[in-house]
């Protein structure tokens, strides 16, 4: 048929505006076939999103939680620390009190009653980490543990305790007072 035009697909047509914009097309189809891939993914995104801010929020209060026990425990502590040892003490005083409530003790009692409440006294300070520093005559001085209060010659090796003038005592190894002692003199 002469004249005539086919509007086929593959066919040339003579009038190019009547031709179809197959770019536009296909950018239209893309277009809406990734839309909804794309709102998914950001409502998927969202939601990870609003679970890890829920995650964090949790893990920020946990740890102010145990940061605030952690104080007051600490606090606790630090207020109650004494409370053994000054319980460890209590049958020290109580010895003390009876020994000045009896009037008519003889020099052997009040003697024998002050050997028991230093034995006390001794026990308590041994059960709550209070040990004595006597260093015994000859040994070396250490000056983390000893204070020398003079140096005096001596017929022992130079630098050594010839004698204590006052004990020492140490929690654990904290020297709460050195021992005071004398030492002898480099010959």
């Amino acid at each position: 048929m002469p004249g005539c035009t086919v509007n086929h697909p593959y066919s040339p047509m003579t009038n190019p505006e009547q031709q179809p914009d197959f770019d536009a097309s296909l950018e239209q189809a893309q277009a809406a076939s990734t839309e909804p891939d794309l709102a998914q993914k950001f409502a998927e995104l969202e939601a990870r999103h609003a679970e890890m801010a829920d995650a964090y929020l949790r893990s920020k209060a946990e740890a102010e939680n145990t940061r605030r026990r952690a104080e007051e425990e600490v606090s606790k502590a630090r207020k109650f620390a004494v409370e053994g040892f000054a319980d460890s003490l209590l049958p020290v005083k109580d010895s003390l009190e009876a020994a000045i409530a009896i009037q008519s003790a003889t020099n052997e009692q009040l003697l024998e009653g002050v050997h028991a409440t230093l034995r006390q006294l001794s026990a308590a300070l041994e059960r709550n980490k209070v040990l004595e520093i006597n260093p015994p005559a000859g040994e070396k001085f250490d000056p983390h543990r000893h204070q020398a209060i003079s140096v005096v010659p001596a017929e022992q090796d130079a630098n050594t305790v010839v004698m204590v003038l006052q004990k020492g005592y140490a929690i654990t190894d904290r020297v709460l007072r050195p021992a005071l002692v004398t030492v002898a003199a480099p010959r």
